[in-house]
């Protein structure tokens, strides 16, 4: 189906092409001529082009030889000269033989100057000295260049801002684009896995449709919602279906479109954007990315004035200085809730927060059904097996994920999207497109025993998910992968299993020091991550002998500027007691992976073997192996 309406479309615009050529070469004539003659820049070249025309034309004309000043004071020494005519710096010369010459003399001193400084008597010229007044063309075209042309170029400008702006002064007016539901086609349909902030939504849309029905017993609708959520997972698209719900005017802008070089900009835009909103309520204010410009206040580097901090003042005043009568509601959203200003968050602002999550199993399989429509999908795809396969993927990364499936089936001529398609989607949606390396024989076999570390070590550790795939095929920045499959969605973890993850992260790190004696840099992502894991199981968790309590972790964040202040309130002892905790986990963890790989060597050489073998070992091949 895809093909034929592909066909149908490029047969359209066969049909069309015959007059095509003809109509965008006039187009382009008439857009050519208004975009020349309308141009400041044409004009200027063109005076100068002028000037200097007029100027070269002038000193071609001329029927004298140029000679410098001194040749000319030598001439009248020897009674050569029969008349003399100054103009301006200009000295033209007539001498007895009938010939003529000129000169240049230097500014501000006269001829008769000249003569005194070289001790020559005026009678020395036989003819008359005559002196003209006359005005030269560059002294006529100097002072335009230099006063005129300045205000003729500020005019242009100001004139082209006016005609692509609307207004010379409307850098103070708001850029928010005004949607209704005729040019929003995205509804609540659209929108899956996130049935409570839609829930939550909808009475925000029935409010605006039915006022009256909470007001008569007393309600107030909330003044602001802030949509609050990891990136990707649907915030801006819950906004975009509200626009097309709630059948009123819908303001949305960015929080960075408030911004500007010019002081005073921001407030500006944020009166005139309530003040749009005002007019046309009931209305909605949609602010994406509202952290933007709703950072805490006083915390801005290096102190004095900032001007995020009076258009945050402004939208403060506007939210708070609400008539309980108006029908205006500010929907604002963000992953960083941590930055925004208290007084912005505030009941009375923002009264209502909608926590908007990672979608979970059953989440999953509603977006991916609502992402296949319009993709000619094979109809041996298992959705509930794709869902699975994508714990931890946001809405984005799901849309990004059938995208990529939908270009590799067009790039191998497919009609239809196949589960594999699905599957290396995913692949290289998570960790990266397949590139060929040229590896050496024996770095193939370091990688595949490293990988099959991790593989072996994920199959007798307690509480690890069942493993999905193993390969030695190189991906993004990696050599090979080892993929775990969590056999449902987490939303607490247990000390034991977080040793696990350790040990099988550490599984890699093992087999080399096994096999090899001998340790790569391969294993330099896993270290970090480990690290990481453990060093949070002792300073958040109470994972450790320091027992349960919450310990500052060293690394601060920076996003405010009383991050450089704050000092660290960990003693010099118990930070080394954190640091003798975690070596202690991670150490454990790495000699639990090599007690398993020692016990299970057999079956160590043989996963590594096939590795090399067939590259990619399934969970099936890799169940049958051990």
């Amino acid at each position: 189906m895809a093909v034929t309406e592909t066909n149908k479309e490029n047969k359209k615009t066969k049909s069309k092409k015959t007059n095509f050529p003809y109509d965008m070469q006039k187009m382009m004539k008439g857009v050519k001529k208004r975009s020349i003659f309308s141009n400041i820049f044409f004009y200027i070249f063109l005076v100068f082009t002028i000037y200097l025309v007029i100027g070269f034309i002038g000193s071609f004309n001329s029927d004298s030889k140029q000679v410098p000043i001194s040749d000319v004071v030598t001439m009248i020494q020897n009674d050569k000269v029969q008349d003399v005519t100054v103009s301006g710096d200009k000295i033209d010369v007539v001498l007895k033989d009938g010939s003529k010459v000129n000169t240049q003399k230097e500014s501000g001193i006269s001829f008769d100057q000249v003569l005194t400084n070289n001790n020559i008597d005026r009678s020395k010229v036989a003819g008359k000295i005559n002196v003209v007044h006359n005005l030269t063309f560059d002294q006529v075209i100097s002072p335009i260049l230099m006063f005129v042309l300045p205000l003729v170029i500020i005019f242009f400008i100001f004139r082209q801002m006016k005609g692509a702006n609307g207004d010379i002064l409307s850098f103070g007016r708001s850029r928010a684009k005004v949607f209704n539901k005729d040019q929003s086609k995205t509804t609540f349909v659209d929108v899956a896995g996130i049935d409570e902030a839609k829930s939550e939504m909808m009475e925000i849309v029935d409010f605006l449709k039915n006022p009256q029905k909470y007001r008569k017993l007393g309600a107030r609708i909330p003044k602001g919602v802030l949509l609050i959520g990891a990136a990707g997972v649907g915030k801006t698209l819950l906004a975009k279906a509200i626009a097309g719900e709630a059948n009123v005017p819908f303001f949305s802008v960015a929080g960075s479109e408030f911004m500007e070089m010019l002081v005073g900009v921001g407030s500006s835009r944020v009166r005139d954007l309530f003040r749009m909103a005002r007019e046309g309520q009931p209305s909605l204010i949609f602010i994406d990315e509202i952290d933007a410009i709703g950072r805490q206040r006083g915390m801005g580097i290096g102190g004095g004035h900032d001007e995020r901090e009076q258009t945050l003042n402004q939208i403060l005043i506007e939210m708070d200085g609400f008539d309980p009568r108006t029908d205006v509601i500010v929907l604002a959203a963000t992953n960083r809730p941590d930055m925004l200003d208290p007084a912005l968050v505030r009941p009375g602002r923002f009264d209502r927060r909608i926590s908007i999550p990672m979608p979970d199993l059953k989440a999953r399989e509603e977006i991916i059904r609502i992402h296949m429509r319009g993709k000619p999908v094979s109809e041996a795809i298992n959705i509930e097996l794709v869902a699975r396969k994508t714990v931890g993927f946001s809405g984005a990364d799901i849309e990004n994920m059938l995208n990529e499936a939908a270009i590799l089936a067009a790039r191998q001529n497919k009609d239809i999207i196949e589960e594999a398609d699905i599957e290396e989607a995913a692949l290289k949606v998570t960790i990266g497109a397949e590139r060929k390396t040229l590896q050496t024989e024996e770095e193939r076999k370091v990688t595949a025993y490293h990988e099959a570390g991790h593989a072996l070590v994920s199959a007798y550790v307690p509480d690890m998910d069942p493993l999905y795939r193993v390969s030695i095929v190189a991906r993004g920045g990696t050599l090979g992968h080892t993929s775990i499959q969590p056999e449902r969605d987490r939303y607490n973890e247990t000390q034991t299993r977080l040793n696990s993850i350790i040990s099988t992260m550490l599984g890699g790190r093992s087999a080399e020091a096994i096999v090899y004696n001998e340790f790569t840099v391969g294993a330099s992502d896993d270290i970090n991550k480990a690290t990481g894991i453990a060093r949070k199981m002792v300073t958040e968790y109470g994972m450790s002998s320091l027992g349960p309590i919450a310990y500052e972790a060293k690394e601060t964040s920076f996003w405010l500027a009383k991050g450089f202040e704050e000092n660290n309130q960990l003693s010099d002892e118990m930070a080394a007691k954190i640091d003798a905790e975690v070596h202690k986990i991670i150490t454990t963890a790495y000699e639990t992976a090599k007690d398993i790989l020692v016990t299970h060597r057999d079956a160590l050489d043989r996963i590594s073997q096939q590795l090399m073998e067939k590259e990619t070992l399934t969970a099936d091949e890799f169940k049958a192996l051990l």
